[in-house]
């Protein structure tokens, strides 16, 4: 549900002189007709500025993105100040490089859609700012997106995947099962109870400081896990599965992350090195906690899928897993995934890793999902704001933890 206030007030708003210069650019005339759907999606939640043309058949006719990466990578985390401002340096310049790309006159354009929960709040405010004033200024329909929705959806851009599916969604700021039945109907089976698997490998990575490892220094933290675990031995240290005992499908990283600090914190003063200093055994931590969470992840993920099965929410011969999120690029945990989905008789589907990670495509596909299904797209915005904090759906996690499935133990070898 959309908070409903006084408008985004704390930042500053692109005026309307500047707006109508942009708009300018693209030889602009208010109510020029369009043939077929065409939706413009801008993406702000975090550290990348995005933004896409995406039509109704699932056509991208134009994109572009500023990623912030390299930025925070020195600063060792998203500083949301620094995000914020970074947002405002580029997102005109994005959305007018998407627009030029698609070659589609702003006032062909059938709607905007644009994140406006979850996420850092300084940053989906300058997306939201920015986009009530365009869409103020072509009298077109705003579509508010929930980031996580967005997520779920994108495979049906790629692939022709029927309602009702189950999602696993992994990324640097959530972890979340659900059962995806519509458009906007979501039924939550699970999620994280406190920080999600990205961040919690990007903590690792910092303090193995794997950013001073010759072939990491431009890595994310998860890339870096992931790219120095393969000279690892992923057994070297027995790291045990969080909430083996809990029979439902939430997740837990930050007592993982607590383990594994210690283990570091030994190591250092065994190998009488200070910290910061890359450790001789950090191909061997990184293998092994890679592992520990692709068995914790695929374990919760198994157990949804019986869930579904025995309350006969899912199709017994043809169900689908979409994995999505920054961390469903990671190729160890999508295989440790496959062999869940290969054990259930699932399909398992993954975007490819450039539509894992945030991007203004999956937004203005999601602007044409709702398009089509008429639901949220709203022609008077005054009083939106966005919301940092927003649940996916209907939350039955307590049923799920009440049915209390056993899940067979399954070889994870990867």
């Amino acid at each position: 549900m959309l908070i409903l206030s006084k408008t985004v007030g704390v930042f500053s708003k692109p005026s309307r002189r500047k707006t109508y210069e942009f708009l300018r650019i693209f030889n602009f005339h208010p109510g020029k007709p369009f043939l077929h759907k065409l939706v413009l999606g801008i993406e702000t939640s975090c550290d990348d500025t995005a933004a896409a043309v995406v039509d109704e058949t699932g056509n991208v006719l134009g994109e572009a993105i500023h990623s912030q990466t390299e930025v925070h990578l020195k600063t060792g985390g998203i500083v949301p100040s620094v995000a914020q401002q970074l947002h405002r340096e580029n997102i005109q310049r994005i959305v007018q490089e998407a627009l030029s790309a698609s070659k589609v006159c702003p006032s062909e354009l059938s709607a905007v859609a644009t994140t406006v929960k979850p996420g850092l709040a300084l940053s989906l405010g300058v997306g939201l700012s920015f986009s009530l004033h365009l869409v103020d200024q072509l009298k077109k329909p705003f579509i508010p997106i929930h980031h996580m929705e967005a997520h779920a959806l994108t495979i049906r851009l790629l692939n022709k995947v029927d309602f009702p599916f189950l999602v696993l969604l992994i990324s640097g700021g959530h972890c979340l099962l659900a059962l995806v039945r519509g458009v906007s109907d979501f039924l939550l089976l699970g999620k994280s109870l406190d920080i999600a698997p990205g961040d919690m490998l990007d903590k690792v990575a910092r303090r193995l400081s794997l950013i001073k490892h010759p072939e990491c220094s431009t890595m994310s933290g998860g890339k870096a896990i992931e790219h120095v675990a393969r000279q690892g031995n992923k057994l070297h240290f027995d790291i045990k599965p969080p909430m083996q005992r809990a029979k439902n499908c939430d997740f837990s990283f930050s007592g993982l992350q607590h383990v594994v600090d210690r283990i570091i914190t030994q190591k250092e003063k065994e190998e009488g090195i200070q910290k910061g200093e890359i450790l001789a055994s950090a191909a061997h931590i990184a293998a092994a906690v890679q592992h520990t969470t692709a068995c914790h992840i695929a374990k919760r993920t198994h157990r949804a899928i019986l869930f579904c099965k025995q309350r006969r929410l899912l199709s017994p011969s043809n169900a689908v897993l979409v994995v999505s999120g920054g961390v469903a690029s990671n190729l160890y945990i999508r295989k440790a995934l496959e062999i869940v989905t290969n054990a259930t008789e699932c399909t398992l589907l993954c975007p490819p890793p450039r539509l894992c990670t945030d991007n203004g495509i999956m937004i203005a596909w999601n602007g044409i999902e709702r398009l089509r299904a008429g639901v949220g797209i709203l022609h008077n915005t005054e009083g939106i704001r966005y919301e940092p904090k927003c649940p996916l759906g209907v939350d039955i996690s307590e049923e799920v933890g009440e049915a209390a499935i056993k899940v067979p133990r399954l070889k994870m070898d990867i």
